[in-house]
């Protein structure tokens, strides 16, 4: 465990091998709280309001099997017009 010192403005540093093994930015936001009467410091990503929806279980899990068909080669396309797009999904089916 490493000793840091609280600045008069209440900010402390964060030790380098610590920032540097979480993979921490200067920027980057904590999330701070109390547990047992120990300050707990939790690295946090915010997400704007309107790419909300992309993070959400449903669709990071539609997400990960696109990836997973992509890797296999499951794909039709490209195509130059949409009636051949239609045509290749409707026989797809």
């Amino acid at each position: 465990m490493q000793t840091t010192r609280i600045g008069p403005k209440h900010q402390i540093t964060i030790p380098k091998d610590i920032f540097d093994a979480l993979k921490l930015e200067v920027g980057d936001f904590l999330e701070a709280g109390i547990e047992d009467n120990t300050i707990v410091l939790v690295p946090k990503k915010l997400i704007p309001k309107d790419q909300a929806w992309f993070w959400t279980k449903d669709w990071q899990k539609k997400e990960r099997e696109a990836d997973e068909a992509i890797l296999k080669g499951d794909l039709v396309g490209p195509f130059s017009n949409i009636k051949d797009a239609l045509k290749a999904l409707k026989k797809k089916r």
